[in-house]
């Protein structure tokens, strides 16, 4: 039976896509993958690339980063449309996403739309903070010690109360709020105790101790933070 997949991709460095990823990858018929600036391939399709055969179709759609939600749920849905198609064609379909496909992840919105309209497999990924944790060799979290994971682009008050009631709090694309962030955790002391990683995985991948910055660093969108309480960096 034709199947739809959706697929986490890791980080970024190909070689920490899973084995199951890989091979589903090899077997599907037609690959969704969200397109990046003039058509070009997407980060997610970079990492996914080298594992592609000669007879798989990329189709390359636009998913709009915008805040106006009737324009992503009209493009969400657009796609849902045609990849329930496609399966129903008899294809095996697979769809791209950076880290896990379950984690923050455009794919959840396609297949809360598609529903039970066709078979659909989830694909597990290692998330960004995942191998942040690995390239650092410090344990994300450790006995009972707590552990938030909230987006930068949260209230400022969930933040605040995140950084307060939990042991290790991860920041995910903190660019967007960065000076906001630098004054919160300078305001409590905290600068210390948190890293950014730049990139994580990738050949350009950096790492930065938050106190070695300030609240004007320009950072790349692909930044996540990590705060350990009781850990000085």
């Amino acid at each position: 039976m034709a199947t739809f997949y959706g697929i986490g991709v890791g980080p970024g460095d190909s070689e920490l896509m899973t084995v199951k990823a890989v091979n589903t990858l090899k077997q599907i018929d037609i690959l969704y993958a969200p397109k990046a600036h003039n058509d070009q391939p997407s980060v997610a399709e970079k990492i996914a690339s080298p594992y592609f055969s000669e007879e798989l179709t990329v189709k390359r759609r636009r998913f709009p980063m915008v805040k106006d939600l009737s324009e992503k749920q009209a493009s969400w849905r657009a796609i849902a449309e045609e990849i329930v198609a496609d399966v129903k064609a008899g294809h095996d379909v697979g769809f791209i996403t950076l880290g896990d496909a379950s984690v923050y992840s455009t794919y959840s919105y396609l297949l809360d739309i598609i529903g039970d309209q066709i078979a659909v497999e989830t694909v597990a990924g290692i998330s960004a903070y995942s191998q942040i944790a690995a390239a650092t060799s410090i344990p994300l979290v450790l006995d009972d010690e707590l552990l938030e994971i909230i987006p930068a682009t949260a209230d400022m008050s969930l933040i605040d109360k995140a950084v307060d009631i939990n042991d290790n709090v991860v920041l995910m694309k903190v660019a967007t709020h960065w000076s906001e962030i630098f004054e919160l955790l300078a305001s409590k002391k905290l600068l210390n105790q948190a890293i950014v990683i730049v990139n994580a995985s990738m050949a350009n991948q950096q790492q930065f101790k938050v106190a070695e910055l300030t609240k004007e660093t320009k950072l790349p969108y692909f930044s996540t933070l990590i705060l350990k309480k009781k850990y000085q960096f």
